[in-house]
């Protein structure tokens, strides 16, 4: 599913990743764990193509076996649309949208009908328990609610993987541990892939295998 060779980043004078491999198969849970610094969160937004890899003597990074380096900014777009999914700590829902309107907005991108793409919202908000908060606004739900319905928009589009950076963060004990078990959950029905930062420890070690990042690099 992802195959990360040599991926090296930059910022000026910092060198914030120094060199990662990472291979990642279909359907696994990988967590990410590491100090503040660590490159985390760079990483994670290198394999979600969202940044983009120094150029460097035998990096490359694959992910659903397309070599997304070799893609055009336009292309690129259109593969994370179609093949990627994101969960932030920080749910991201557009406050005057209600939750089928938030969970539908990349389905419009990729100009699925919209009858067709409220029928799959539903479907979202009736596997993840929301039915009943559908119309309802980001400031009418809980901190719980608002998150379900940021994982249901990233499932949208039937991604291959999901990049989740701190998604139980922001939450309540409960509310996390019933995000936590949620992924395993989706994995289960939907055969989907999760990358996980977290510094949520719990989370970290009930996914299939947890990496620790040191300095830029995976131990």
């Amino acid at each position: 599913m992802i195959e990360a060779r040599s991926i090296h980043k930059t910022y000026n004078d910092l060198h914030v990743l120094k060199g990662v491999d990472l291979h990642i198969g279909k359907g696994e849970i990988v967590s990410i764990v590491g100090a503040s610094g660590a490159g985390k969160t760079t990483l994670l937004q290198i394999l979600g193509t969202l940044e983009k890899p120094d150029r460097w003597n035998g990096s490359g990074l694959e992910v659903n076996g397309i070599n997304v380096n070799s893609l055009s900014s336009k292309e690129i777009a259109r593969f994370r649309n179609e093949n990627i999914g994101f969960i932030f700590q920080f749910h991201q829902l557009l406050p005057e949208f209600t939750a089928l309107e938030n969970i539908c907005i990349p389905a419009f991108i990729h100009n699925t009908p919209k009858e067709k793409a409220e029928q799959r919202a539903n479907e979202l908000l009736g596997f993840l328990g929301l039915s009943n908060r559908a119309h309802h606004k980001p400031s009418e739900m809980s901190g719980g609610e608002q998150q379900r319905v940021a994982v249901a928009r990233s499932l949208i589009n039937n991604p291959g993987v999901i990049f989740a950076d701190e998604p139980s963060g922001n939450l309540d004990s409960e509310s996390a541990e019933n995000l936590h078990k949620l992924f395993f959950d989706l994995r289960k029905e939907f055969g989907q892939t999760f990358v996980i930062v977290t510094h949520n420890e719990e989370l970290a070690n009930m996914a299939d295998r947890k990496l620790t990042m040191v300095d830029g690099k995976i131990l």
